[in-house]
């Protein structure tokens, strides 16, 4: 698609006037219009005078005019952000007085707090009037949020538009003259596109917060969904990729639900300032083997993880924490950690200290008998023993920064969203050029230079950059949040199940050394950007297939209290909060018709499988919702059955390792539930990546390779052997035969392979039978070839042997051959 085409659709009718005007710059480059094609010039003739008018339009018109409006429309939404706080400030007195804190004592927990603490005591207001008041607040509150959104789209499509328009004029008016060198001092001079929203955000979110506690009558230390805590309930845990153009509206969809806090290992409470979000570190560790990222790929049971962690600079002094973490069955996760000062951390991995300070120091506290020193003092032996037995060493670093998003004291839903994430190798497996000093923990010189990200010190080979932000949702108990549903499945995310942080890092940055691979590394390759019609088209499909499919299948997660009835919506309910100005898009035929037919059934509800332990900083594997996707939560095709075995024994039963592994796993069905015929992860398009075919066609043309070369060799034989030698005719008809065999063996596999492609079958894809039928016949043909030839050079000598009567020699012949 053209740029000029995408910048209309990105336009926002409000600013229509105010975006690059991308056609008058074409037509200052005399470019043709739509009939004469992009690239077509009407006169080739550039003065110098031309090259000014361009220049001057794009620089000085265009640009300024583009920078001009971010810089007022910014400043207006913070004065807007402004207005909206003060006519909160009458209402921050209310708020203290009905909670009977006047100010002495505690430190404040929201927004009203923040602000009545530095404000004089104003008249009450009456009920109706702060009610009127809050909503008047929350609908400016949401154009506010809308408006931040597209300005960051604004900004980034003006952005683009001006090198589009800098490149087409080097590449077609460049010859004397190039204007991407002005462009881009102009650019760092007028930083229109790095505008920095986050304390916008964070103000919006705190304002967000105290309406909400209002307008529902919570108190404000409660702030809570509902009035009943679901304390000791499961926390299912969804991770997911975010596109960086995603990002800020991902942010403003979540603060109108959840505030922003300020991440700490030891208190969280609502942002209100222009606090930065921590940055995380993470060191985790594993042996030259790499038998801890090997079973965590594989998803073997007991699957473990060792790191430390801390937040921020580690010559802030921070707290470190070293954490184990084990992978039991059902995906739920057992984990152990304790704090350790930096200077104890190299002779605990060594087994010198064994935590006795941090263990006295306890046992005066609190006694030496005490529940806590025993459960410390069993963590430390484990720990250190589990380091001693697997022989592990620092070997991979993760540095990110994290944005929170949780109510103070209801941790019903628990949002993280990990940026800048870069993974840098801590090894110091190879001796002659170690990434770490093998008798320290750390590398110096990342730590001791307080880097940050993007870390353009560290070299090439040791630092991978990860393209996405990663966004995780922690929902506890089976409770089901519209909302939170609505952006899982909105075109703002991509679905990223399992995936670690841990395993992502050693797979990209020893690659040469790790032979398994996670399932996601291919789809970092493609644009997980979605098209928003078509993403909420699909969603809408899922559903209803969903529910229509129910009935059938019957439900694996066991029987549902209060099944939901599946309705078509009109529109995507993910993204700007007003949607009076976005031109919803019905659903398809197809899916009014899916919905009519399923009106009895119950959807499916998202929901986890398995209990994980609560975790300030989860990036390992834990218990991930299935909504639909094809993971190992489903259960495989079973081959137990006649027509399935007998297709197994030929073309598709094969020996090798992979085959026997996959079919070890397969589950069996539970009792009363029956095979459907047709799984759910089955239906819908088929999406198959381009390198799938592109292997199977591959392997295609190496069998019709053979082929032809075996009917070459077999013409060449026969065209060689004469009238008389019926030898080598017969050889090259056995090749013909092998040639045809292997063309024919070729072709039937690629159809049969192709397939099961389309089927989106779980049976084999190698085979055996056809190479070893050709290597057979090649073996047999040569051997009957050389036994052939030595029977008729035996004949041919004895034939021509000296006294020779009827083809056969006297005896002293052959003892005068023997002398």
């Amino acid at each position: 698609m053209r740029f000029g085409r995408t910048l209309q659709r990105s336009v926002y009718p409000p600013w229509q006037d105010k975006y690059i005007d991308y056609d008058k710059l074409k037509q200052l480059l005399r470019e043709g219009g739509s009939d004469q094609g992009a690239d077509e010039d009407v006169d080739d003739e550039w003065t110098e005078e031309d090259e000014g008018r361009f220049v001057e339009e794009l620089v000085n018109v265009q640009l300024e005019k583009v920078h001009d409006f971010q810089v007022q429309t910014y400043q207006d939404l913070r004065d807007r952000t402004s207005g909206c706080e003060a006519k909160l400030e009458p209402l921050t007195v209310t708020a203290r007085s009905d909670d009977g804190n006047d100010g002495d004592g505690g430190e404040p927990s929201s927004y009203a707090e923040a602000v009545a603490s530095n404000k004089g005591k104003e008249p009450e207001l009456s009920h109706e009037q702060r009610e009127q008041t809050l909503r008047e607040v929350l609908k400016e509150l949401d154009r506010i949020t809308k408006e931040v959104s597209e300005l960051e789209r604004y900004s980034r499509i003006n952005y683009t538009g001006f090198l589009k328009a800098t490149k087409k004029h080097d590449r077609k008016r460049g010859h004397a003259y190039r204007v991407r060198p002005l462009l881009q001092v102009r650019l760092a001079a007028l930083p229109f596109n790095k505008e920095d929203y986050s304390p916008l955000l964070i103000r919006l979110s705190a304002m967000y917060s105290f309406v909400r506690q209002n307008l529902d009558g919570k108190d404000k230390r409660s702030m809570s969904f509902s009035d009943s805590q679901t304390g000791g309930e499961d926390f299912t845990s969804h991770k997911f990729w975010v596109h960086p153009e995603n990002l800020l509206e991902v942010k403003t969809v979540i603060l109108r639900r959840l505030p922003v806090l300020v991440y700490n290992p030891q208190t969280s409470k609502v942002a209100e300032g222009n606090q930065v979000d921590p940055t995380i570190t993470s060191i985790y560790f594993d042996n030259p083997k790499f038998s801890l990222y090997t079973d965590k790929v594989g998803h073997e049971p007991d699957a473990s993880s060792l790191r430390l962690r801390w937040y921020g600079q580690l010559a802030e002094k921070p707290e470190i924490l070293l954490e184990k973490k084990v992978i039991k069955d059902g995906d739920a996760s057992e984990e152990t950690r304790f704090p350790i000062k930096e200077k104890y951390i190299q002779s605990f991995i060594k087994g010198d200290y064994k935590m006795e300070k941090s263990i006295d120091k306890i046992k005066r506290t609190i006694g030496e008998d005490s529940d806590k020193v025993k459960s410390f003092q069993k963590s430390v032996d484990e720990i250190q023993s589990f380091i001693k037995e697997r022989k592990l060493q620092p070997v991979l670093r993760a540095n990110y920064t994290r944005t929170a998003f949780q109510i103070p004291g209801d941790d019903r839903v628990r949002i993280s969203l990990d940026t800048d994430l870069a993974l840098i190798r801590e090894d110091a497996i190879d001796q002659d050029r170690p990434c770490r000093d093998p008798k320290d923990w750390h590398r110096r010189d990342i730590d001791d230079a307080q880097m940050e990200y993007p870390f353009k010190s560290i070299r090439k080979g040791e630092i991978n950059r990860f393209p996405f932000a990663l966004l995780e949702i922690k929902i506890k108990g089976r409770k089901q949040y519209e909302w939170v549903n609505d952006l899982m499945s909105s075109h703002l995310v991509k679905e990223a199940p399992r995936f670690s942080k841990f395993v992502h890092g050693v797979a990209r940055l020893f690659e040469d050394v790790v032979n398994t691979y996670p399932f996601w590394l291919a789809e970092l390759e493609t644009d997980i950007r979605r098209d928003p019609h078509k993403a909420f088209e699909e969603e809408q499909e899922r559903k209803a297939k969903a529910a229509q499919d129910e009935m059938v299948v019957g439900s694996l997660f066991g029987p549902r209290s209060s099944p939901l009835h599946f309705k078509p919506a009109i529109s995507s309910p993910v993204g700007s909060p007003s949607n009076a100005d976005a031109k919803g898009k019905r659903p398809s035929q197809a899916v009014a018709d899916m919905a009519s037919l399923s009106s009895r059934a119950a959807a499916s509800q998202p929901t986890g499988t398995e209990a994980v332990v609560e975790e300030a900083d989860s990036d390992d594997d834990g218990a991930q919702g299935d909504r639909g996707a094809n993971g190992d939560g489903g259960f495989r095709e079973s081959n137990t059955t006649t027509t399935a075995g007998l297709r197994s024994l030929f073309p598709s039963f094969s020996y090798s390792k992979y085959a026997q592994r996959h079919r070890a796993r397969s589950a069996q069905l539970p009792p009363g539930v029956r095979d459907p015929g047709q799984w759910i992860k089955d239906q819908g398009p088929v999406r198959v990546e381009a390198k799938v075919w592109l292997a199977n066609q591959r392997t295609f043309i190496k069998w019709q390779h053979v082929s032809v070369l075996m009917a070459s060799l077999s013409l060449a034989l026969y065209n060689a052997a004469g009238e008389h030698n019926s030898i080598a005719r017969a050889l090259a008809l056995a090749y013909t035969g092998l040639a045809a065999f292997a063309g024919v063996w070729g072709y039937t596999m690629y159809m049969h392979r192709s397939r099961l492609i389309q089927l989106r079958s779980g049976r084999d894809f190698d085979n055996i039978w056809g190479p070893i039928v050709v290597c057979l016949g090649l073996i047999i043909a040569l051997c009957l070839n050389f036994g052939f030839k030595y029977h008729a050079a035996m004949q041919q000598r004895e034939e021509h042997a000296p006294g020779a009567v009827n083809g056969t020699a006297p005896l002293w012949v052959a003892g005068e051959d023997e002398l």
